[in-house]
């Protein structure tokens, strides 16, 4: 049953929406109660998704409550290109065994915030891996070099005289020509994806289909005030554990949490600038509760609140901790079970004095090595808010 309710509807189309293609066109298709084809394609780059991708899964959950079919891609042939849409250098092409490795979890992930059971899901794989070269040659043909290097981010690259690859080029024609693998009505995505998203448009029509609207929502900052992205390390992933969910929701600008309000929950809109005009640290707080429970539950967002207050207003150790099975030395330990993404990022750590261990007494000593044992038992406090013990 498609739900065709206007108040509904308008808040679709507004609620952590940049700019949509073309509105009242959709807006009218919305209302007429027909059911849409809503398409949403992540490229699995990084073994975890995190909270900035969340603002395009929520609108995709948004549009399934209202009835529509969902469509969800992971982009397992365009990861090997990759999109440049957001850098400011080349991106690598990635090895095809870290594709598979990455994308593994990507439907469960993706399950924390839509219904699995209703949901088409999608590799690209499947219709980009065939394609001839005849093919790619009359996609290419539709746009010239000149509409891609007029790119924002593009100009900057050449201007400063950085590469840019020929690969790069390739890239809008592959997302656009998912839209018409799977015959998309709408598709969901940032407002760095504005080309790749006219692009679907573009190529809908030379196969006779009626071009898709877009619906594009604005990049959030991450932890450190910088668009969030897994290359910078400064997410929120949705396998983060609670406490640490927690701990680096309290742990980002007091002014970052009235957009996050608005695009990482479903508080109603009516409700947040009431939240926000009480103190500072309890709109923190009720932030961090509604997040932990989106992906967690009440009761598990309730603990790790109760660690948190425990932890930093009181000065003590969570009494949960979760445990990483030890893999020798501290350093493989965090990085074979991604509590740091890289050795240099344990390196940058360890230098900064950020890895400690908790004594008996609940005191913290420094660790100085790289090379230092994980023991078994031992408990670890990365960063601020993460603790981790060794089993």
């Amino acid at each position: 049953m498609i739900s065709t309710d206007e108040q509904k509807v308008d808040e679709l189309l507004s609620r952590g929406v940049h700019e949509v293609l073309v509105k009242e066109e959709l807006r009218k298709k919305l209302l007429s109660g027909k059911k849409l084809r809503i398409k949403l394609g992540i490229d699995p780059t990084s073994p975890d998704l995190h909270i900035g991708r969340a603002v395009a899964l929520l609108k995709l959950r948004d549009f399934q409550e209202l009835g529509h079919q969902i469509v969800f891609i992971t982009g397992d042939f365009t990861a090997v290109i990759g999109d440049t849409s957001d850098k400011d250098a080349e991106r690598p092409m990635l090895a095809q065994e870290t594709i598979e490795k990455n994308k593994q979890s990507y439907f469960e992930q993706v399950g924390k915030l839509i219904n699995l059971d209703t949901a088409e899901f999608r590799y690209n794989s499947e219709w980009l891996g065939p394609l001839t070269y005849r093919e790619i040659g009359e996609h290419a043909d539709l746009f010239s070099v000149s509409d891609f290097i007029s790119r924002e981010n593009i100009k900057k690259r050449l201007d400063a005289g950085k590469r840019v690859s020929l690969r790069e080029i390739l890239y809008p024609l592959m997302q656009g020509y998912d839209s018409v693998a799977v015959e998309a009505d709408v598709e969901l995505g940032g407002t760095d994806q504005k080309f790749n998203l006219l692009a679907g448009r573009t190529l809908q029509e030379k196969y006779g289909q009626d071009p898709q609207h877009v619906v594009m929502n604005p990049l959030i900052e991450g932890l450190d005030g910088r668009k969030m992205s897994s290359s910078w390390g400064n997410t929120i992933t949705l396998n983060a554990e609670p406490n640490d969910m927690y701990g680096k929701v309290m742990s980002m600008a007091d002014a970052q949490v009235g957009t996050y309000f608005e695009l990482c929950t479903r508080v109603p809109l009516n409700e947040i600038p009431e939240i926000l005009a009480g103190h500072p640290k309890e709109a923190k707080m009720h932030l961090a509760r509604e997040i932990v429970t989106l992906y967690h539950g009440a009761e598990s967002a309730q603990k790790a609140e109760d660690n948190w207050q425990s932890t930093f207003s009181e000065g003590n150790v969570p009494t949960e901790i979760p445990e990483i099975q030890s893999e020798g030395s501290l350093k493989d330990t965090l990085v074979k079970n991604s509590i740091v993404s890289s050795n240099s990022e344990f390196g940058r750590l360890i230098l900064g004095g950020a890895i400690t261990r908790i004594d008996n007494k609940n005191e913290e000593i420094k660790i100085v090595s790289a090379d230092a044992p994980a023991p078994t038992g031992a408990v670890f406090r990365i960063g601020k808010h993460r603790f981790i013990k060794i089993k």
